[in-house]
């Protein structure tokens, strides 16, 4: 007699007792996500996307970039974008869990976690209310622009204007500064390159 299949569900308090084991853990309408820890080209490139925004935003009061962010809505979901632009007023002394004004959610694409956030936390960014997400190719040296109730995937490279209806003015972003010095290709696993370069 075949047993069913159980997937076991957890929720965002599940989540705080997990081991900090430098992978992380992310929920997904309680499906848990793992991903390994990111190699050194993608925190590169989120650092210097979250520089490059920081200094764009430092005019806007209120405008916080960090990297990375979380996204929570209990009691099943919470999701840690490489890098996130959200809305707060007054001191920062909030939980996650109380900021709902997140602007922009970025994934830098890894071997690890390229699955999950192309094809399953992009839309679920969309769906929380999270208006448009940036996934980051290192491959391609491109960023691929969704946003709420457009075409998916928007392919971007050189010069990355974001023109949110949150702020006075666009900002521009150089892609190429962004993405300088990387010698990442097909060739590389976990962060590890396997002597094949573009």
């Amino acid at each position: 007699m075949a047993m069913a299949l159980t997937i076991p569900r957890y929720t965002v308090a599940d989540l705080e007792r997990f081991p900090d084991d430098g992978q992380r853990y992310e929920l997904l309408d309680g499906l848990l996500l793992v991903t390994p820890s990111p190699g050194v080209g993608h925190q590169l490139v989120a650092t210097r996307l979250a520089s490059a925004l920081t200094g764009a935003l430092e005019s806007h009061p209120g405008i916080h970039v960090v990297g990375p962010g979380v996204v929570v809505r209990e009691p099943r979901t919470q999701l840690q974008p490489d890098v996130m632009v959200f809305r707060a007023e007054g001191p920062l002394t909030a939980s996650w869990k109380e900021l709902r004004e997140t602007w922009l959610a970025v994934e830098v694409l890894s071997p690890g976690s390229r699955v999950y956030d192309r094809d399953f936390k992009r839309d679920a960014y969309l769906a929380l209310g999270v208006p448009e997400v940036w996934l980051v190719d290192l491959r391609e040296r491109a960023v691929l622009i969704s946003r709420t109730g457009a075409p998916p995937d928007q392919r971007v490279t050189g010069l990355l204007r974001w023109d949110s209806p949150h702020l006075d003015r666009p900002i521009e972003l150089d892609l190429n500064r962004i993405f300088a010095d990387l010698a990442l290709g097909k060739g590389e696993v976990n962060g590890k390159t396997t002597g094949r370069h573009r």
